[in-house]
Formats: structure tokens, sequence, C-alpha cells
């Protein structure tokens, strides 16, 4: 019995390399990703050493796209969509006729045909989901407006990218000049156009009617047999079947009905649940897609061509991000939703790789072009994170004058005036209900939220909130920290409240500051960087039950949970 396994093989070794590169890539203060592409390349066709399996690990990647896209559905509802339909539409179509069109001049300056320019810059036209979706979740923008204008971008790319997929084999001939070839028709194309649509709306379709009922209903079945194991299993098959299902029958990308199945799933009260499921399989999936693309560099390519490199690149990360920055301006968006969703466009992956191949196929692209293509996507992959942070930077400075207007008049601070008050960090779930128990006893409180749609319900409700990240170090001395009465750091992420600690107690070493944790190790650490008291939600459901028994159940009197 042979003792290697191909599989076996690519997980020990891919993902062992990608912790290790990944790693070292966060202490430098770069982002993991490049420790991933870097890792892809010690283990492609281009580098001695071992050499993986690339029939094997792009199949695994493709997995890691549809549970990606799977758990952006679960955060992403129907409603979420609609409501960015007037900006995402026309804005994603626009961009990719004008980008194409770019890409279409710089083939035109290399040598190459109109047709292969059309394809060309097609290819540099659509964004990798996977970078775009690990760039919102690094910064948590997944659930601010812009982050469901950067998915609904996505969504119609995708939506795009597959009627150029069906189109592209009926117009090969017309679009190389093949004078052998029989001419394309306008009613083929029609029919084309049309079969495709057709199919999309089938899919999407059945899913919003039938899935809709058919998707809860089994999840809700399965979570009342009490089996962890097979709720978490029947998440996995419904997103790889629908997935399957959308790309064999109806001709639609697994990510597009990964998503699909995602959004309808996030109406039932357990998408959470399933969501916290299927995240530590997202997360290493996703890491071989970006070894599945590293693999595919070959590093002579910076050697051979830089100029048509460079040139590419410039499409990518230069023309793309300031047409998008531009339409959304012209859609009357707000510039730090433009710059965030420009800068989070401006790099190509799978669907690039995807069409490349197939104009190759076709014969319409050469394999210089389709060479140029995987080294801008690797390129662009590892500059976006700097150029994400250098957004990030003027949306900072472009929040703190934000703070300070309204409506282009000068205004107050909500700190003006406030002293003894309480600063909560995070309006989530646990936030909200610390600022209406705190409302409630009359305590002067600012929170600071940086999602737009808590920051919306906050005010709402008549609390006033700065909006901005508060690990900026920016942002704290601008919250009256020193008349302040207490700091409270309800944000789970227990690194992030650890920078926000030490700051604060840099600037105020006498504030009482409280945090939250879920592990003992999380607890500890917030302690060594300055909290004052760290509450543990397991030790005060604990808590909550003892005192239940020891209070409620033997005196014979049922207490009120929500007295506790």
């Amino acid at each position: 019995m042979p003792h290697g396994s191909p599989l076996v093989t690519i997980l020990v070794i891919g993902l062992s390399l990608a912790f290790v590169l990944g790693t070292i890539a966060n202490r430098l203060r770069c982002s993991v990703l490049v420790g991933y592409l870097l890792a892809g390349i010690a283990i492609g066709p281009f580098t001695p050493g071992f050499v993986a399996d690339q029939d094997l690990v792009p199949q695994l990647a493709e997995i890691g796209v549809i549970l990606l896209m799977f758990g952006v559905g679960l955060h992403f509802s129907v409603n979420d969509l609609v409501s960015v339909r007037a900006i995402a539409v026309p804005g994603a179509v626009l961009q990719v006729v004008m980008s194409t069109i770019c890409g279409m001049f710089l083939a035109r300056l290399l040598g190459w045909s109109w047709g292969s320019g059309v394809v060309f810059g097609m290819t540099l036209a659509i964004a990798s989901t996977v970078v775009l979706l690990r760039t919102l979740q690094e910064h948590r923008l997944m659930d601010t407006q812009r982050g469901h204008i950067a998915i609904g971008w996505l969504v119609i790319q995708d939506l795009l990218t597959v009627m150029v997929l069906v189109l592209l084999p009926v117009m090969a001939p017309l679009l190389k000049h093949d004078p052998h070839a029989a001419m394309v028709g306008p009613w083929q194309l029609v029919i084309a156009v049309g079969l495709t649509i057709g199919k999309v709306v089938a899919f999407i379709a059945l899913i919003l009617v039938v899935g809709r009922r058919l998707i809860p209903t089994m999840l809700h079945y399965v979570a009342h047999t009490g089996s962890r194991e097979l709720f978490r299993l029947c998440v996995l098959a419904i997103a790889l079947g629908v997935a399957l299902t959308a790309t064999e029958i109806f001709g639609v990308s697994f990510a597009l009905g990964a998503f699909v199945a995602g959004m309808v799933l996030s109406e039932s009260p357990l998408s959470q649940h399933a969501g916290a499921e299927t995240l530590p399989l997202r997360d290493a999936f996703a890491v071989l897609f970006f070894i599945s693309v590293g693999m595919l560099f070959n590093p002579v390519i910076l050697f051979r061509h830089p100029l048509p490199l460079l040139g590419t690149l410039a499409v990518i990360m230069v023309a793309t991000p300031s047409l998008t920055v531009v339409i959304l301006r012209i859609l009357r968006q707000p510039w730090r939703t433009a710059l965030s969703v420009g800068a989070g466009l401006a790099q190509i992956g799978e669907f690039s790789f995807i069409l490349a191949a197939l104009g190759v196929q076709s014969g319409v692209l050469a394999e210089r072009a389709r060479d140029l293509v995987l080294g801008a996507s690797i390129v662009s992959i590892l500059l976006n994170p700097v150029l994400v942070a250098v957004i990030n930077r003027m949306n900072d400075l472009l929040d703190r004058r934000a703070r300070l207007r309204t409506d282009g008049a000068e205004r107050e601070s909500p700190v003006a005036g406030l002293r003894g008050h309480a600063i909560l960090i995070g309006g989530g779930r646990v936030g909200a209900l610390v600022a209406e128990g705190l409302r409630a006893h009359d305590v002067p409180l600012l929170v600071v939220e940086e999602a737009d749609t808590q920051v919306k319900a906050l005010r709402g409700r008549g609390i006033d909130v700065m909006l901005g990240n508060a690990a900026d170090p920016g942002l704290l001395p601008l919250v009256g920290l020193d008349r302040a009465r207490i700091l409270i750091v309800a944000i789970p992420d227990a690194f992030e409240a650890g920078e926000i600690i030490q700051q604060a107690r840099g600037l105020n070493p006498e504030i009482d500051i409280v945090a939250r944790a879920h592990f003992d190790s999380a607890a500890n650490y917030l302690l060594e960087y300055g909290a004052s008291l760290v509450i543990m939600g397991e030790r005060e459901i604990a808590r909550a039950m003892l005192d239940y028994v020891t209070h409620g159940a033997t005196s014979g009197s049922r207490v009120d949970p929500s007295s506790i």
C-alpha cells in the first residue's frame, strides 16, 4: 500500500508553509495574504523543491470560494442587495465597460488585435471575490454600507462574467477574424444572451421560492436532533450542493450559487450558528485558494516582460480604482465609500484566470496574454493590502473632519459638555444592551462604533455616537478620556481590545476600564494591558444559573431571567 498521498501532502506542506510565511508576514506588519501567496510560489512548478499537484490544489481552492461566498451570503440579506441595486448595478456595469476599454487600448499598444483586446480588457476588469471579501473581513466592513455596496458590485461582476463565459465561444470566430469560420449572426447572439439571462433568473427564482422554504426547514429539523456533527454536515451539504446545482444545471458560477444559498439561509434564526460552524473550514480552504494562485506565478515574467506587466498593473491598480471612485462620486456616494470600494477592486483573481484560459482555448488570446494576467494578478494581490492601508488612512482623516462638520457647517463634537461620562467601545449585541442600561440609569454616554448600520440604529434611539475605529490612535484623544468616569470595551476581538485598553491607559492612567472576553487567556491578556475588570460571558452564564438554582428554585419561586 503506498504511503504517499497527493491530497495529504498538499494539505500538510501547503498549509504548514502558509502558516510559517503568513506568521512572518504578520510580524512584518504585512497582510497574511502575502505569506499565503509566497507559500504557493514555493510549492509551484517554477521554483525548485517540492511541486504540488496542479490539478488538485485548484479544486480544493474552489471549495474555499464556495464556502466563503456562502458565508458572505449568510450575512447579506435580500433586502441588503436590493438596497444597493441603484448603486451597484449601474456602477459595476459602467466600471467593467470602462476598465475593459482601458485594457483594449493597452492590448493595441502591445500590437494585439481588437478582438484580443476585448477579452484581455475583460480579464483586467473583474476583481477577485476572495481577495475583496477577505479585505472587508479584515477591516470589519462587511456590515457597513461600504461593504454592502462592494458585495453588490461583486455580484454584478459575477453575473457579467457568466455572460461573457457563455458568449465567448460563440463570439470567438468574430473576435479573431477567422475567415474560414462561420460568421455569428445577430440572432445567435440574442439567443445566447437570452439563454444565459434566463438560466440565471430561473436559478435565483428557484432558490428564492423553493429554497426559502426548504433550506431553513432542513436546518431547523437537523438542529432539533441535537447533533452538532449533523448540523455542520447539513450546512456544508447545502452550500456545496446548491453551488454544484447552480453550475451543472443552470450554468451559473459556483460562487454566485453559494452566495444565493447563504443569502436565503440568512433569513433563518440559525444563520449565525451556521456561519460559526463553517468558519474554520472557510478559513482553511481560503488559504488553499491563495496557495493555488501563487502556484500559477512564474517569477521570470517580471524580467522578460517588465513594461507590458507594468502597463497591465496600471489598468488594474490605477485605472479601475480611479474609475470606480469617479463613478461612485457621480452616484453621490461619500468619499470614504468611493475610496474604500475603489481600493478593494484594485486587484484581479479567480474569474480573470478562468476567462483568460477560455480565451487561449478559443484562440482569441495568446499564451503571453495569459502570463501577463497571472503575473499582474499576483503582484496586484501582493500590493492591494498596501493600497487599502493607505486608503484607510485617508478615510481616517476624512472621518475626523466629518466629526467636526455637518452639512458643511461647524458643529460641536458629541463629547463637548460631557463630564463624568461612560465611553462605550462597540455598539453590537452586547454594546447595545449596555448602552440601553446606562441610558436607563441616566448615565452620560458616548458610544464609539465603526459600523454604519449600528451607528444609525444607536442615533435613532437618541444615543450620542462617534463614528470610527477606537483602535485608531487619533480617535481616543477625541472622546474625552480625561473627563470620563469609565471606559467599557464591548468588542469581542481581544487583540483589538488590548490595543484600545493600552492606548486608553496611556491617556488616562486613573480611568476605570471594563472589558469582555471569552477565554481565560484573553482575559489575562486584557488585564496585562491595563483593564481594571474583565468579564467572561461563560462565567456570567454559570453564575446566573447557580443564582437561579440556589435562590429561585430552592425557594419555590421563579426568577425573572431579565433581572439576572
